[in-house]
């Protein structure tokens, strides 16, 4: 299916103010950073709220409507052989790995690993395993020359490159081997950068023994947690031209925009979550729909904000500036924008944003707006 013609972003801006936390560590067991501007920033890696926004969907999402991402593919798919069946799990097992063989997956170090984490629908493994559960008992009895031979003729690939779910779809597969496995992301994040300066500080935490006697003294455990606070800025961007040609469906494609913005927005990484119960909601949501290119607003923070209170509101103020003047520069007028806050309503802050984003609007209001908006421009475009 060839992409489309026409081309649709659809920006994610969103400001979010976490209390001291460690939500994403670096290898020294510290929250990460970058220098930005000038200063030191707190940052959270791209990969870590893709990892948040995967794990939301499945707190909403039917498992088997979801992805896997594992190098245990060969498990997973002699499990689903063997499921109500009689079959033994190393008949299953044999079975699964001539199946795989057929996409010449390399092999990792642990027997029935591949090299690499392969991310798969879970509908599409057992789609594959479809393939060969009512002639389990007969190719089990071939020598493997044989089974190789009959299973050469499946349609294994095929399987694998059809029917992708909604976070395939959306962040994309890359298979080294097979070239033509691969799917293109439909959606990119940025890391998400305080827009202000930050220190790094640290806990120092001491643990008791419980069962320690009044003789004994001291800590039963003593340790540091490196941590920080920030208002951070969040960007991601969906190209919907790219998620209709990875799902094959208008509506599906609409739905994933709806479901990843909601789950991008109400996630969180949870690194020491026990310890600082860091979770918060986002103080502004404003969504972008373009034509022309996606936009991250990051330059609205290269001054870092440098108010000693009311760094959310400050932020927002910039973040909005910014927006209306990059408009103004480039001719490039938004064919769509939706807008959630938490500030209060008058005053300049909402004034800005509203001149920037439009009227503000609760959340569930932005997502149906949003949904309304992308399905009528498919509409269109169909005709």
């Amino acid at each position: 299916m060839a992409l489309p013609a026409s081309r649709t972003f659809i920006d994610v801006h969103i400001l979010q103010t976490v209390p001291p936390a460690n939500l994403n560590r670096d290898d020294q067991g510290n929250p990460k950073e970058a220098f930005f501007g000038g200063v030191r920033r707190s940052r959270v890696s791209s990969q870590a709220w893709k990892r948040a926004t995967r794990t939301h969907f499945a707190e909403r999402i039917a498992p088997q409507d979801l992805a896997t991402r594992t190098r245990r593919v060969n498990a997973a798919l002699a499990e689903r052989i063997t499921d109500g069946t009689a079959l033994d799990t190393a008949t299953g097992a044999r079975l699964a790995a001539a199946l795989l063989d057929q996409l010449k997956i390399s092999a990792g170090k642990k027997e029935g690993d591949t090299a690499y984490l392969f991310f798969y629908g879970r509908r599409q493994l057992d789609a594959v395993a479809g393939l060969v559960r009512e002639r389990a008992a007969e190719l089990s009895a071939l020598d493997d020359a044989g089974l190789a031979e009959e299973i050469k003729s499946l349609p294994v690939r095929e399987q694998f490159s059809s029917g992708h779910t909604l976070d395939v779809a959306l962040f994309g597969r890359m298979v080294a081997d097979i070239p033509a496995l691969n799917v293109d992301a439909a959606t990119q994040v940025a890391h998400a950068l305080s827009t202000h300066a930050v220190e790094l500080e640290f806990d120092y935490f001491t643990a008791v023994d419980d069962e320690q006697t009044e003789e004994e003294t001291g800590a039963g455990m003593i340790g540091t947690i490196g941590f920080n606070s920030a208002t951070l800025y969040r960007y991601a961007t969906v190209g919907l031209h790219q998620l209709r040609h990875n799902l094959a469906d208008d509506e599906a494609a609409v739905g994933a925009v709806g479901e990843f913005v909601t789950s991008f927005a109400r996630s969180i990484p949870g690194g020491y979550q026990n310890s600082f119960a860091h979770r918060t909601l986002p103080s502004l949501v404003a969504v972008v729909v373009r034509s022309d290119q996606p936009v991250n607003l990051v330059s609205a923070f290269e001054e870092p904000v440098s108010v000693s209170s009311g760094i959310a509101a400050a932020s927002a103020r910039n973040l909005a500036r910014e927006h209306s003047r990059a408009a103004r520069a480039w001719g490039d007028t938004p064919d769509f924008t939706a807008l959630c806050h938490t500030f209060d309503g008058s005053g300049d802050t909402a004034d800005l944003l509203r001149g920037a984003f439009g009227k503000p609007v609760g959340f569930p209001d932005l997502l149906t707006g949003l949904r309304a908006h992308l399905t009528g421009r498919l509409q269109r475009a169909a005709r």
